[in-house]
């Protein structure tokens, strides 16, 4: 398995957003997640996006930050905004997301972000499973969702 950065624009960046859309899709019934994207909100300094490949280069996972600082949708100075962290169904419960995190993580420390922030939906167990076992705590309601009822945010200090 290799972990490398690639722009959010990148081809097997899109693959596997449109992916995650589409279970979005499946579990919430919204046509996937509205949150507007800009694929310069990724390139260090100010964000990373990374995708995990597996041995034969088939992209199976996918991750990214960007920064935040105090703004009107709540976030505060210094956050990293954790954005479409997927892995495709057929490699899930291996750790990759776990690895994910993680790099993302190291990546927004060093980038001088102070903490990782994240909103997902009640619909995603797994997810709310995986940040809460990796230090996660809820935190007020930020970002485009914000006012939605199953809406949940999370955050960690880095």
């Amino acid at each position: 398995m290799e972990i490398r950065p690639v722009p959010y624009d990148h081809p097997d960046a899109v693959k596997l957003d449109a992916e995650v859309q589409a279970e979005y899709d499946i579990r919430y019934g919204d046509g996937g997640d509205a949150t507007p994207m800009d694929p310069a909100d990724f390139r260090p300094p100010n964000g990373v996006y990374l995708i995990a490949y597996d041995e034969s280069g088939v992209p199976v996972a996918s991750g990214g930050w960007r920064a935040q600082d105090a703004n009107d949708e709540g976030n505060r100075d210094g956050d990293a905004e954790l954005k479409r962290m997927y892995v495709i169904e057929q490699m899930r419960g291996r750790g990759l997301a776990r690895r994910i995190l993680a790099a993302l993580e190291e990546s927004a420390r060093a980038a001088g972000r102070v903490r990782m922030v994240l909103e997902t939906g009640t619909k995603q167990p797994e997810a709310i499973a995986l940040y809460a076992s990796s230090g996660y705590e809820p935190c007020e309601k930020f970002g485009y969702y914000r006012f939605h009822e199953d809406s949940r945010c999370y955050a960690k200090a880095l």
